[in-house]
């Protein structure tokens, strides 16, 4: 039987192509397309589809509630392309035993990790036995 898997996300904004812009700067994505109304980032095998939604606020309103994590393979180089582009901080580059964290928000407020595991950390993550 075929197991479920989270494929995509729906982020809504009042200013999608602001959005997209920052995301597809900072973050590098696989793709960078549009498919009707929608902005869609491909990170590995995870969509984000960007889309305009007239029903919200232009900033997160509650933006600890989903953080929205990237595994980079150089923090240093996010982080300093999120700096170039002005963005606020909720807590700055900082190495924790070898591994790279750092939490940022986007234009529109919502809260993006960027962690860079060390290859000590990797390691051990992958030595723990997985579910089937």
């Amino acid at each position: 039987m075929k197991k479920t898997v989270l494929d995509s996300m729906l982020l809504a904004s009042t200013d999608p192509d602001r959005l997209r812009d920052w995301y597809a700067a900072v973050l590098d994505p696989v793709r960078n397309d549009t498919m009707d109304d929608y902005r869609v980032l491909k990170f590995g095998d995870f969509h984000m589809m960007i889309d305009r939604r007239d029903d919200i606020g232009p900033k997160a309103v509650d933006a600890p509630r989903m953080i929205l994590n990237f595994d980079v393979a150089d923090a240093r180089d996010v982080a300093a392309r999120m700096e170039e582009r002005g963005t606020t901080w909720v807590a700055p580059l900082e190495d924790r035993d070898g591994s790279l964290f750092a939490t940022a928000q986007d234009p529109d407020g919502n809260y993006v990790q960027i962690v860079q595991l060390s290859p000590e950390h990797l390691a051990a993550m992958e030595a723990t036995p997985q579910e089937a």
